[in-house]
């Protein structure tokens, strides 16, 4: 009996002692140690390159949180702070008004109804997100300052590493569980929102964790350590549920849906009281955190209430004096908002082009932004047979998800104001890892990676900038082989770079102009120049009405061919030195948000240098042709 018990003893030992030699954890400890250093180092608002996105909400939330111990932006201390840090305002905030609510009872279903007044307070206000966020991010930021936030990042992504080798290791050889993780996870867009100071990477990890924990336990090895024998427990899946139900409140759309899942499995082994009570328990960590939500500012809806607002350029307690209802644009979200009405035909029609931007899109797609995903896909395709249950319903939801963001929010599906790639999407992507089957070698691996790198290779160089300037990665590359978003023109890249979007050319009719790359100049005298010597110039021509023909006139100091695309309609024209030359196309255009968008390609061959060619000029340029464009809207 002894000798048995020293042979298990030493059985463990030798488990525990390669356990520590093993390659994801070593690969993880670099990644935490290298990953804490720099974020602990850079000097956070100007290597972030000021604030973007929802970053300023967030950040205020977090500071409140380590510095103050609330959740409230409070005269003379929140926006006081931010200056302080960022020298600049918390440009893009969301703010709201609390209340107080009270309760009446009447004859209309559901009888008892709750209701809202301001809370008549006029010196502080509340946060209009999620404060799931900054509620963990807190203590990091208490200890580091706004460095902090990048810190818990570093932190987050070392788990998702490790627990992700772990979840392969089981099933796959050590490296190529490795090699998997690493590549699913840094050759995505997900490296681009772990430098975000906002709440979709927290999102990410909080779906990667708890599907961890919910289903390594199906596909581990035996356990032999205290932590392995709770991770395969139920007590693991109530965890996993508490966390689902945090990143449910922090992202209501569609996290809710990754329940179904967990649930499934279970009542599949017959545990329905277990499948129930993961359910149960997820949703109501989500509910219980609404009514902390409601504790703190009267609402319980933190994108709702009586006064949501989005702040620029002035913000309230700024010394202004100007009363809070007359600062920012109205956004109180807690209705689902139908922003054009359109025919049934209208809306399958809207649904078809939206998936197919979804999948293949230029600046939000699938394919290009989350290409492992696509790998993961096929894997588990090609090993079906073998799939496990959950995985397809994994599989299902995601795309379930897909389908319900297009519809939900057709404009708008990618997270609005110009992200790379898209955060909208980005927490379901971690539902594409859990679907890997096993596999014997790196093949996978490295059709991922190149095709990562290929289409989104120049935006992982250099983070930092690409989170902040969104627009460079699509104006060249493999990513302008793909089609432009034009369902979303509002919510492209190019409105970040502000004076090459929404470019006014015409008057009758209204033409905007958005300049896509750096192939052309904005319009000056004698019109829009195009560079020379072949490089395509991507506009987007935006008309309230449909327009049934674009003319295209051309004008170059040399001789030149000129070829313009527009829909499915393209010509060229060849042009003699100083003499205007035209083409006319009848475009075919796309419908979205009460107006029509089409795309302009147009080409030069040959090019000047006018400084070149004129003594008194001092433009450098060079320059191909110069055009104008004239429409006719169609009757």
């Amino acid at each position: 009996m002894i000798e048995g018990m020293d042979h298990r003893a030493a059985a463990t030992d030798a488990s525990r002692a390669s356990g520590w030699r093993e390659p994801g954890l070593a690969v993880t400890l670099v990644l935490l140690l290298v990953g804490s250093f720099v974020a602990l180092s850079v000097d956070v608002p100007r290597t972030l390159r000021g604030i973007k996105g929802d970053e300023s909400t967030y950040v205020l939330m977090a500071l409140s949180l380590a510095y103050d111990g609330d959740l409230a932006y409070t005269d003379g201390v929140d926006l006081d702070r931010f200056y302080e840090i960022y020298d600049a305002g918390p440009e893009g905030v969301f703010l709201k008004q609390g209340v107080r609510s009270f309760w009446e009872v009447n004859g209309d279903f559901p009888f008892i109804h709750r209701g809202t007044y301001p809370d008549a307070r006029d010196d502080r206000l509340y946060f209009g997100k999620a404060f799931a966020y900054g509620l963990f991010a807190a203590p990091f930021v208490r200890l580091a300052g706004l460095n902090g936030l990048l810190w818990f990042h570093v932190i987050l992504l070392a788990g998702i590493v490790y627990c992700g080798y772990r979840f392969l290791r089981g099933r796959t050889p050590a490296l190529v569980a490795l090699a998997w993780v690493v590549v699913f996870v840094f050759a995505s867009e997900t490296p681009i929102y772990a430098v975000w100071l906002s709440s979709d990477f927290f999102n990410f990890a909080l779906v990667f964790f708890a599907y961890f924990l919910w289903f390594y336990k199906d596909v581990a090895d035996a356990a032999t350590t205290a932590v392995g024998r709770w991770l395969r427990s139920p007590g693991s899946d109530l965890v996993a549920a508490v966390v689902l139900g945090v990143a449910i409140f922090s992202k209501p759309v569609p996290t809710p849906l990754f329940i179904a899942a967990p649930v499934l499995y279970l009542w599949s082994q017959r545990r329905f009281r277990q499948g129930w009570v993961v359910g149960f328990l997820a949703a109501g960590v989500a509910v219980g955190l609404l009514g902390v939500n409601a504790l703190v500012s009267g609402e319980f809806n933190y994108q709702g209430g009586l006064d949501r607002k989005y702040l620029t350029g002035e913000f309230p307690f700024d010394g202004s004096g100007t009363p809070f209802g007359e600062l920012g644009e109205n956004v109180a979200t807690g209705t689902v908002v139908v922003e054009d009405p359109l025919p049934l035909s209208g809306h399958l029609a809207l649904l078809a082009r939206n998936l197919w931007y979804f999948l293949v899109g230029r600046h939000f797609g699938f394919v290009p932004f989350l290409f492992p995903g696509v790998v993961a896909t096929v894997l588990f395709w090609r090993a079906r047979a073998t799939a496990r249950s959950w995985q397809w319903v994994a599989l299902a939801t995601a795309i379930v998800s897909a389908v319900g963001l297009a519809l939900y929010m057709p404009f708008t599906w990618s997270g609005g104001g110009g992200p790379t790639g898209n955060r909208y999407y980005l927490a379901t992507y971690a539902l594409f890892f859990f679907a890997t089957p096993a596999m014997r070698g790196f093949a996978p691996t490295v059709v991922a990676l190149l095709g990562g790198l290929l289409f989104i290779g120049q935006i992982l160089i250099n983070p930092f900038v690409s989170a902040r300037e969104s627009y460079l990665a699509p104006a060249q590359g493999a990513l302008r082989w793909l089609p432009v978003e034009l369902t979303m023109v509002l919510d492209l890249p190019v409105n970040v770079d502000g004076p090459r979007a929404r470019v006014l050319h015409s008057d009758d009719p209204r033409l905007q102009l958005y300049f896509l790359d750096y192939n052309a100049w904005l319009p000056e005298p004698p019109g829009i120049w195009i560079s020379g010597g072949g490089g395509e110039a991507h506009i987007i021509v935006r008309n309230r009405l449909e327009l049934e023909s674009v003319t295209v006139t051309a004008r170059s100091a040399v001789s030149n061919r000129v070829s313009v695309r527009m829909g499915r309609a393209s010509a060229t024209v060849f042009l003699e030195p100083d003499t205007d030359a035209s083409v006319t196309l009848s475009p075919t255009g796309v419908y979205s948000r009460d107006s029509w968008a089409y795309l302009l390609r147009v080409s030069v061959d040959d090019g000047f240098v006018p400084r070149l060619m004129d003594e008194t000029s001092s433009d450098a340029r060079y320059l191909g042709a110069a055009i104008q464009i004239d429409a006719v809207e169609a009757r």
